[in-house]
This record gives C-alpha cells, structure tokens and sequence, in this order.
C-alpha cells in the first residue's frame, strides 16, 4: 500500500475498531440473557465464551487507546519496511518505542494477576500465562541444546549438500507444488495456490480457504515447505464444522493450535523419509537438478540442520530458540526492565547464546520481523505450535499405522483424524480444554523432544 497513506489508513482503521467496540458491547443484554440459561449446548457454551472475550476486552481498552493503537501500529508497519531495507533501527526506535508504552497502557487496562504480560499473552493464548510459558521452556530448551550439541559434533545433517545453491526455473517449481497439492488432496472447489512476497494463509469462508508460497530461484524446498506448511493451517480451516460458518466458532482457537497444524504437515510428514520417497520422483520429474542425486542426499538437505540468524528460514531442531528469545524480550519491554535502545543489543547476545550465530547488521536482528511493528506482541504461539505437533504425533501413532499410512500418500485418513479431535471443533473450546479432551494434559514438550531425539541422534 501507498507509505505516504499510512496516516489516513490508519485513521480509517481507527475508526472502524471503534464501531467493532460499539458493536460488540451493544449484545451485552443478548449475552447476559443467553448466559442465564441452563443446559446450553458446548456450541451454544463455546459462543457464549468467545464473544465474553470480545466484550471483556472492549469493555475494559477505552475507545481513545483502540484509536492511539491502530493509528500507531498502522504508520509503523511502512516505517519497519523501509529500516528493514536500509537495516537502521533508529529509523523504527521511536515508533517500537510508542507501540510498547501503548501496550503497557493496555495490559493495565485489562488488569493481570503477576506479570504485566500475562494480560497481553491471553489475546493470543488464552488462559496461558508466564508462568505456564516459562515452564515449557525450561523443559525444552536444555533438552534442545543437548540434541543440537550431538548433532554439530556428529555433523550428518550440517553437510552442505550441492541442491543447496542449485537454481530452478519458476515454472518447474510450480508443476512440482502442482503435484504436491494432488498428493494432499486438496480439494480444487474451496482452495486455491497463488504467489507472494511472504507465504500466507487466508480464510475467507470455512469453502474458500487461498494460500500463497513463493519462488525465488533458488532452494527449492523453501518454496516447497512453505506451500506445505500453509496447506496445513487451509486443512485446518476448510475441516471446521460447515454449522459453525457465520458465528464466532468458525475460527481457529489459538496461533499455538493453528501453528500445530501447519507445523505437523510441514515437518513431521513433509521432512519424514515416508514423504520424501513419495516426492523424490516428482523431484526428479519436474527439477533437473535433482536427477543424479541419492534419496539419502536429498533427506539430509530437506532436513538440514544449520544455525541461522532469520527465524522464518530456521531448520526444526533451532527454530524454537528464535521464539524463546523473543519472548524473553517482550516480557521485559512489557514489564518495563528493558527500553527499546538496549533490544538490538541484546537480541544480538541472546542469538548468540541460544543459536551460537551473531547478526552483522538490525535486518538480520531485531528488524527482520515484522510482528512488533503491527503490535503483535505475545505473537509466539509458533513454539506451542510445535510442542501440540509433537503430542499428535506421538498420540497418532499410537492409534495407527502412520509411518505406512505417509508412505502409500493415505493422507485421507490422518486428515479424518485431524478432523474429528481438533479441526471441527473450531473455537468451541479453549487450547488449554482441547488439549485435555485430546492428550490428557497441555502444551508437554517431551513428545517434540522425543521426536526430535529420535530423528537426528538415533
């Protein structure tokens, strides 16, 4: 969009986030009334709960604070592009600056019990607070850092491999993404593939779900695993129950749910050796530059592990540090123990310690995202996203053959499965309810771990 509009979008933007303030605290009376009822359904339960939400927010952020967020976060995003480009934090310092102290102000607003993050991080997980977030990370990132460490010394999954730098012709790489979408079925009357600078999913109705990959010359599987990787949040959205569209559950419950989706399709099907051996003649057929080359050699590049400083080109096994050191970071910019000047600094620290690679310049540290520019803050749910992947792993495969379901493409009956424990449900309950009705407990990083473990080291 225009950079010289972006007041005037954000304006516009204002404006409309107050008539949804209005709209939404006018159906107090209807949800107080429906509240009184006694034997409500889980549907009827699951609305009632979701708009509660809405209308606790909006009952609590004054309309002028709506308006000073969306104008903010509207200008800083054309802002974060251009620093990005020239890679000049100062050029966005002010305006990350404004963004954190408006959400401080709207954590005080909603009102927290401990830490001031607590009241931000439920917008996006609800019911999740620091001391649930912390508790997993504590578990996992010695568990990761054990594993990491094996593999570098080990060094079969840190070659360099020749596809690395191999260059492909665009069309090529469509007629392959072409036949990958045929392996998963994709049904062709609500879901469609086109092309942009930043993969995406996007649900315009639960029977018209787009996704988006991108093809820039070289590295196939970048292009291959994002398509991946947003056919599995599509799957998501296309399976919710058809009797929820138009209400409030006809949506994802949480980016940590969400995220799971489109992290088991990515990496615990689409990097297995089952998938590959499905793909490779596909491979073979369409890129040139695969002919020649071993099954072995194309598993160890499709699952290459190499410590890198952008999140969104991360390998499986050091993916999650890029979120821990972004949570950590938030926390304290919230709770006030970090002004914004110390962020470039310290990002670069941190990714040293967690990832052992240090950025050169802001574009590869704390400008490479652009999450904090829209005020997207508590935006991590990508590491709970891979923690609820590894318990449906762990919880399929114990009730079917998986492994041999991969191999013959009988992807069908594990979308069935998908379905019927998380897909159709859509808002209806909590992440935390879900997962209890699914595993019996909530967000355990041991099955990702044991996974992971078994994949690399055994």
């Amino acid at each position: 969009m225009p950079s010289d509009a972006s007041k005037s979008r954000g304006l516009a933007q204002a404006h409309m986030v107050r008539l949804k303030q209005s709209h939404i605290l006018g159906m107090a009376g209807l949800v107080s009334e429906a509240r009184c009822q006694n034997d409500l359904s889980d549907f009827e339960k699951g609305i009632l709960r979701a708009i509660g939400r809405d209308m606790d927010y909006y009952a609590r952020v004054p309309p002028q604070l709506l308006e000073k967020l969306q104008k903010a976060t509207t200008e800083a995003r054309v802002v974060w592009r251009e620093a990005r480009r020239k890679s000049d934090f100062q050029m966005f310092k002010g305006h990350l600056e404004s963004i954190v102290d408006l959400k401080r102000q709207e954590a005080e607003k909603l009102g927290y019990a401990g830490h001031p993050y607590n009241a931000i991080l439920d917008r996006f997980e609800e019911g999740s607070t620091t001391d649930d977030v912390d508790k997993v990370f504590s578990a996992l990132v010695p568990e990761l850092k054990r594993i990491l460490t094996r593999v570098l010394s080990d060094g079969k999954f840190l070659s360099r491999p020749p596809l690395e730098d191999a260059e492909y012709e665009e069309n090529d790489m469509r007629c392959v993404n072409q036949e990958i979408l045929a392996l998963m079925e994709m049904p062709k009357g609500t879901f469609r593939m086109d092309v942009s600078t930043h993969p995406f999913a996007t649900h315009i109705a639960i029977k018209d779900v787009r996704v988006t990959t991108r093809y820039e010359g070289i590295g196939f599987k970048e292009s291959m695993y994002s398509l991946i990787h947003e056919c599995g949040h599509a799957l998501y959205e296309l399976q919710i129950d058809p009797a929820f569209e138009y209400t409030p559950l006809a949506r994802i419950i949480s980016l940590g749910v969400d995220e799971s989706q489109s992290r088991f399709w990515e990496n615990f099907i689409g990097r297995s050796r089952e998938f590959i051996r499905l793909v490779y003649p596909i491979l073979d057929k369409h890129l040139q530059l695969v002919q020649g080359c071993s099954f072995d050699d194309l598993y160890i590049y499709l699952n290459t592990v190499k410590p890198s400083l952008i999140r969104v080109e991360a390998d499986e096994l050091t993916y999650n540090f890029h979120i821990v050191l972004r949570y950590e970071l938030e926390k304290r910019l919230i709770a006030g123990d970090l002004s914004v000047s110390e962020v470039p600094a310290l990002w670069a620290d941190m990714m040293e310690k967690y990832v052992g690679v240090r950025p050169r310049s802001d574009a590869q540290g704390a400008l490479q995202d652009g999450q904090w520019s829209g005020g997207m803050f508590g935006f991590f749910g990508y590491s709970l996203g891979n923690i609820i992947a590894g318990m449906i792993y762990d919880k399929i495969r114990k009730e079917m053959d998986f492994e041999q379901l991969v191999g013959k493409g009988a992807f069908q009956t594990i979308k069935d499965w998908l379905k019927e424990n998380i897909h159709k449900w859509g808002n209806t309950y909590s992440a935390k309810e879900l997962q209890r009705r699914i595993f019996n407990e909530t967000y355990n990083p041991t099955h990702l771990v044991n996974y992971l473990e078994q994949k690399y080291l055994r």
